[in-house]
């Protein structure tokens, strides 16, 4: 039987446990975020892959248990993997927001700019602590919030916002549709 190197068992070795970590890990967090946000169909076929890797990547670790540096490996593979899935997860930005604009100045002009773009708008008057104020509710991809958001800003950059992440809306009324991922049978996407 051939022994190992001392590269390959301290250098290596702990590179690839690493790695396979932030496979894992990142995985694992699409997963959950796939769960939470309805897309349950995808994440049993994430999970696999995710509890295979963990399964290959914790029995090298195993076999190699006098060995401290694929601890570190493991360990740093973990953190790592954690903000690599974050990443992804944002750069998927997967799901619907709520943007909820409260505004005391006429919000006729941000309004009318937010329509035109094709944001579905809902305006309603309400009562605020120095009168009365405009309350807007905007339904959009997470993908285009920051858009809105510059729109809000430009428009009225007094105004009070508030960013909600949204599960599930019933069917019905004017929402723009996603072409990505297939929603849940029986709810739409906001």
């Amino acid at each position: 039987m051939m022994q190992a190197s001392p590269i390959f068992d301290y250098g290596i070795l702990p590179l690839l446990i690493l790695m396979a970590r932030v496979v894992d890990v990142s995985m694992d967090t699409i997963r959950v975020i796939l769960m939470a946000k309805g897309f349950r169909k995808y994440a049993p076929v994430i999970g696999f892959f995710q509890s295979l890797v963990w399964v290959i990547t914790i029995s090298r670790v195993m076999l190699h248990l006098e060995n401290w540096t694929a601890y570190i490996g493991y360990a740093s593979g973990f953190a790592l993997g954690t903000l690599v899935g974050m990443l992804i997860e944002e750069k998927l930005a997967l799901g619907y927001e709520l943007i909820r604009v409260i505004t005391r100045s006429d919000a006729g002009a941000l309004i009318d700019n937010l329509r035109e773009k094709g944001f579905p708008v809902t305006w309603v008057t309400g009562q605020g602590r120095q009168g009365e104020v405009g309350i807007l509710y905007v339904i959009l991809k997470r993908k285009t919030v920051d858009e809105v958001v510059r729109i809000i800003r430009t428009f009225n950059p007094n105004a009070f916002y508030t960013i909600e992440d949204m599960r599930f809306v019933s069917n019905g009324g004017y929402m723009p549709r996603s072409r990505k991922l297939t929603r849940p049978r029986g709810h739409s996407r906001a």
